[in-house]
């Protein structure tokens, strides 16, 4: 696993500078935030381990100076402040105040941590992110290892340890949680085998295979919901953007053996019972308890009903408590629920508007557009996995919401002139123009002259362009 990650990331702690010339304290905090995301598959219980160190890159990545606040990055904050305080409009006015205040103070953590992260991020870009994902990848395995030796008991007490409800839940207390938690380190270690020579990538289709099988594992329909979509994300646009058609083939031979590898597994899996009989009731489309009033759509359609008659919202967690049995099962039902009209509308603006931002982005070429392709993919698998499940509060997803931010908002466009008022005219027909001229430039020049629709009665330009002088600079007038 340490190979794997290692040859994935060589430039984690040194690139751009981040290793050389910066002074112990920044190189321990750059090691301590490598070991908050690594342990952040840990949530065994809460407050989990993760949230301490969480809590202390707070005040140490501002007072060293890795953080970077960028104009988009402070209407993030804006919009995340905003839903926020609509939640604790909203809990002030729920039936368990209490319980609704404590819902929505980790919400506030949350969103801090994610501005946090995506400060970091905006910070040094390419070399910061490399250094996330190769933490990332680090918890992913660990977390499919334990959910894997749980499932399939290889050890005295792992089935007891890393297990839930008959699924594999590795070192999470949910099942649900842990196979969406894997997408991101799976497109991680896909991405580093694309990218390198076919012998530095046998590591990295290791712990692809590994990964998968956590996936599958967990037996949570979400879970391969989200896996599906953001492994799709990632090929489409690996496709569009990769830079020959070498690369293209390679990712095709992937998708056919990776389809011919996951097939085999399954067909072994289903020698045992006990898994053929949790495949075949997880892969179908309704489940029991999906059916009836007090099933999982009966549940979301009362939540329907008691939004429209509450702008306010309910207050977090007062649905489950006071109105039905259990949560709604859907992260943007449950906003509207938890911060009313206006923040459950904030919360859908923001990951709509992330999700066709980072599309547009992801077609943009940077240094960092591979590891923005990973991150995006994740976080939209992610996003589209909220309509089955309450993710609002899922650590991994606000890491990769901030690792977006942090990537696009990082390195802003330049403006471009307005095209209204943009000079159309053949470049020899606009002002007199004072420029060095090399023989190149002379042929690029007599190119422009010919597409330029001339009469006939006007000179052939192309032979009467001034050669260079001695100083090099020649004075082209325009045709009048």
């Amino acid at each position: 696993m340490t190979a794997v990650i290692a040859s994935a990331f060589p430039p984690a702690l040194s690139d751009r500078g981040l290793g050389r010339g910066k002074s112990a304290v920044h190189r321990l905090v750059l090691v301590l935030v490598w070991l908050t995301i690594a342990l952040s598959s840990i949530v065994f219980t809460e407050p989990a381990p993760v949230d301490a160190l969480t809590i202390g890159l707070m005040i140490l990545l501002p007072v060293v100076g890795l953080v970077e606040a960028k104009p988009g990055l402070w209407a993030c904050f804006a919009m995340l402040s905003a839903m926020i305080a609509f939640g604790a409009l909203s809990a002030m006015a729920a039936r368990d105040a209490g319980l609704a205040i404590s819902h929505m103070a980790v919400t506030a953590y949350l969103a801090g941590a994610c501005i946090l992260f995506s400060a970091f991020v905006a910070k040094h870009p390419e070399a910061h992110t490399r250094l996330i994902l190769s933490a990332f990848l680090a918890a992913g395995i660990i977390a499919a290892l334990c959910g894997i030796c749980g499932y399939l008991n290889l050890f005295p007490g792992a089935y007891d340890l890393f297990t839930r409800y008959d699924r594999a839940s590795g070192p999470f207390k949910d099942p649900n949680v842990f196979g969406p938690f894997l997408v991101a380190p799976l497109l991680t270690a896909l991405d580093f085998w694309l990218r390198r020579p076919l012998r530095r990538g046998m590591l990295a289709l290791v712990a692809a295979a590994i990964l998968t099988v956590g996936i599958l594992f967990s037996f949570s329909r979400g879970a391969w919901a989200a896996a599906a979509i953001g492994v799709g994300f990632y090929g489409y646009l690996y496709m569009l953007t990769a830079e020959s058609n070498r690369s293209r083939l390679k990712l095709a031979a992937l998708v056919l053996v990776g389809a011919a590898l996951l097939g085999l597994i399954v067909a072994v899996a289903l020698q045992s019972q006990s898994v053929a009989r949790l495949l075949q009731e997880r892969t179908a489309l309704t489940q029991p308890y999906d059916e009836g009033p007090d099933g999982r759509f009966g549940g979301q359609m009362k939540a329907v009903g008691l939004i429209i008659e509450n702008p306010l919202g309910l207050g977090a967690q007062n649905f489950a408590r006071f109105f039905h049995h259990e949560e709604v099962h859907n992260v943007y039902l449950n906003m509207f629920l938890n911060t009313g009209w206006i923040g459950g509308i904030l919360y859908l603006l923001m990951c709509g508007g992330t999700l066709a931002l980072g599309f547009r982005f992801a077609l943009r070429s940077s240094k960092s557009a591979p590891l923005f392709l990973i991150v995006f993919s994740a976080l939209a698998g992610n996003i589209c996995e909220g309509v089955l499940i309450d993710s609002d509060h899922w650590r991994h997803f606000y890491l990769l919401m901030a690792l977006q931010w942090g990537l696009m908002f990082a390195n802003p466009r330049k403006e471009r002139t307005a095209r209204a008022i943009r000079d159309r005219r053949p470049a020899l027909l606009r002002s007199p123009l004072v420029v060095p001229l090399s023989r190149r430039q002379i042929r690029i020049r007599g190119r422009m002259i010919a597409k330029v629709n001339l009469s006939a009665s006007w000179p052939d330009l192309a032979g009467k362009i001034p050669a260079p002088s001695a100083r090099g600079r020649r004075i082209v007038a325009p045709m009048t």
